[in-house]
């Protein structure tokens, strides 16, 4: 298996700046495309377990469009193969002070493109180095 594949991360790269261009602006129809329409998708996130696209979909639609800017940090894309990868990052948000987000996302390339199949994002106390 060939680990990082220069043109596929070139792809997952590009999808994962699409979303998170969707995400700070709440693109809800993006990011709703980003993820794949399956039962078997899931997003841990912050307060939520969303099991099933349907879920996510609907979290999406519900989630208050205030105080999305973030600015990442440590990303890392590693793909394996032709058709998986991981992209992982670190968020911080202004109105979280002190905080820290980590984000992982499984993306799977599916006849149609990219999407992602699991994803978790926490918060966590910024550790003191």
């Amino acid at each position: 298996m060939e680990i990082n594949r220069p043109d596929v991360v070139n792809e997952v790269t590009a999808a994962f700046e699409r979303y998170e261009r969707a995400l700070v602006s709440n693109d809800v129809a993006t990011l709703d495309a980003t993820f794949r329409n399956d039962p078997r998708t899931i997003r841990y996130g912050g307060a939520e377990n969303l099991y099933g696209f349907a879920e996510i979909e609907a979290f999406r639609a519900a989630r208050s469009p205030a105080g999305l800017a973030r600015t990442l940090s440590r990303t890392v894309i590693t793909t394996y193969g032709r058709d998986v990868a991981v992209a992982s990052t670190l968020f911080h948000r202004a109105t979280s002070p002190g905080k820290v987000g980590r984000q992982m996302q499984t993306w799977i390339r599916f006849l149609d493109g990219w999407f992602v199949v699991a994803a978790h994002v926490s918060v966590i106390d910024e550790p003191k180095d």
